[in-house]
């Protein structure tokens, strides 16, 4: 009986997930459902990832579930950083065929990438995390859940920034399109000097 329990608990494991909601947007073979943009030879696949190295680019996620239009949610994401590198998962955007997206918002991805105080957990440029908590070289979880107007970034369950979109709010100066609202979503390709991997890709939809 201890021999099969451990059995029938990882037999369980998938159905625990699907009925919490959740859904796969990464197959973790190939990038079936996403679309890189300019540079397309910065993103490779490694070990069961998508990994982010070379001139800016950007994958955005265009595959069918919800139509790649998402609302109300639960993104999470497993990242890892090697050192001095910098990215970003972008919420609420939507694909465009160069530069950094406009539309959306960028939760950060950067624990020893100095020359931008702006650490992993971010809402960038809206509410900036400065203290590094996550480590390069092993795999954290950004956890970003949208739920009406406010975006909330949790580490370990632990919240490290939450934002509510004021009334009057036009966005920022460069990007006014960064407002709340209906998009996809897309892993950042920052630099040549960058490396950062992502995988286990879901999310859940919120009512």
């Amino acid at each position: 009986m201890k021999k099969i329990l451990p059995v029938l608990l990882l037999a369980l494991a998938p159905l625990c997930a699907a009925e919490k909601g959740w859904v796969s947007l990464f197959n973790g073979k190939d990038l079936t459902g996403w679309k890189v943009n300019e540079n397309q030879e910065t993103f490779s696949l490694k070990d069961g990832a998508i990994v982010a190295h070379g001139n800016r680019s950007h994958c955005f996620y265009v595959g069918d579930f919800n139509n790649h239009e998402f609302r109300n949610f639960e993104l999470q994401v497993d990242v890892m950083t090697e050192p001095g590198s910098n990215g970003g998962i972008y919420i609420l955007t939507e694909y465009q065929d160069e530069s950094w997206p406009k539309k959306g918002f960028e939760i950060q991805v950067n624990n020893t990438y100095n020359t931008d105080p702006r650490k992993s957990f971010s809402i960038y440029e809206v509410q900036d995390v400065k203290e590094q908590v996550a480590q390069d070289g092993k795999w954290f979880t950004e956890d970003i859940t949208v739920k009406d107007n406010t975006i909330t970034v949790k580490y370990k369950g632990k919240i490290m920034s939450q934002w509510t979109q004021p009334s009057d709010w036009n966005g920022v100066k460069e990007f006014p399109g960064r407002r709340i609202g209906p998009g996809t979503i897309a892993l950042q390709g920052h630099d040549p000097k960058s490396t950062v991997h992502y995988k286990n890709i879901r999310i859940r939809l919120l009512d």
